[in-house]
């Protein structure tokens, strides 16, 4: 089970403390370090000292660390043109050598859009579908030959297809609660797909959805990987975890529904209920940046455990 750090800096973070965190991921042995990708806060956080942007980010931590996965979890769609958003992705793999993955989807929160004046459309999922054409197929040209595209929201005509990443291909993350369409995404551009803070029996039912449509599409079965988002609160005392809990608002009842939360050993055998369902991977969703000795039991009586 390998086991990531998800941050959301748009609820309040400097670069200066995702770099502390990123580095405490890797030096305590974690897999990846991700990262939402948002320009506005949500619910009561003032989102001091204000949002900072996903890739750009992410180019710095590349040059600041040099074994742990980089990614977003994930990036909006709507935010970027893909063929910028395939040159930036594909250069800032080429700057962590080769340690980049993509997570995209579709765009979803209209309220920092309207704060940032950037168009919200009404038909995203196509949009979103045609974005993850072009990334890939951009990536997939051969160097000299041209890639050209002529789709109903975005047109490329003889692109030289550069710069090309370090990793052929770039893992790609799709994810989502969608029965249908997101499946069939996931199964024709995804080399991992996410359920975002579900329980075990949905995670369980979409993952099945997902199978299928591997299957159908004429994937191998291991081609895919399977991974959940979950937010996370350890303690090694109840008190500790009552403390983590009223940190980032929450309750602790809550959080055990609906998160990883209590002692290392409740939290690893919760993990061990979402392994069962073919998950190989957790992204742990970590709200209070400042404390990284959460992080540390995490690392020691947790990952340790799995």
């Amino acid at each position: 089970m390998d086991l990531r750090i998800f941050t959301e800096p748009q609820q309040g973070a400097s670069y200066e403390t995702l770099l502390a965190v990123a580095k405490a991921t890797e030096d305590l042995g974690f897999d990846a370090f991700f990262r939402s990708d948002h320009y506005l806060a949500m619910g009561d956080a003032d989102g001091l000292p204000g949002p900072t942007d996903a890739w750009i980010t992410l180019a710095g931590l590349a040059r600041e660390t040099k074994r742990i996965r980089l990614g977003t979890l994930v990036t909006a769609a709507t935010f970027r043109l893909p063929g910028p958003l395939a040159i930036q992705v594909a250069q800032v793999d080429q700057m962590s050598g080769g340690r980049v993955e993509l997570g995209l989807g579709s765009g979803w929160f209209a309220e920092e859009h309207a704060a940032y004046g950037i168009p919200f459309p009404q038909e995203k999922f196509a949009r979103f579908e045609e974005q993850l054409a072009i990334i890939t197929g951009l990536w997939a040209t051969k160097l000299g030959d041209k890639f050209s595209y002529d789709g109903t929201h975005y047109q490329l005509t003889d692109s030289p297809a550069l710069p090309k990443p370090a990793q052929d291909p770039v893992p790609v993350l799709i994810g989502g609660h969608g029965a249908t369409r997101t499946p069939r995404l996931a199964a024709q551009y995804a080399t991992e797909f996410n359920m975002p803070f579900s329980s075990i029996e949905d995670s369980a039912k979409q993952f099945d959805r997902v199978r299928a449509a591997v299957a159908k599409y004429g994937r191998p079965a291991d081609s895919m990987v399977y991974s959940n988002a979950l937010v996370a609160c350890v303690g090694a005392t109840d008190a500790e975890v009552a403390r983590r809990a009223a940190a980032i608002g929450r309750e602790v009842d809550e959080l055990k529904t609906n998160g990883l939360a209590g002692s290392p050993a409740e939290v690893v055998d919760k993990i061990g209920a979402y392994a069962a369902n073919g998950a190989s991977r957790i992204y742990l969703q970590i709200l209070d940046l400042s404390d990284l000795d959460h992080l540390e039991l995490i690392a020691a009586q947790v990952m340790s455990q799995l």
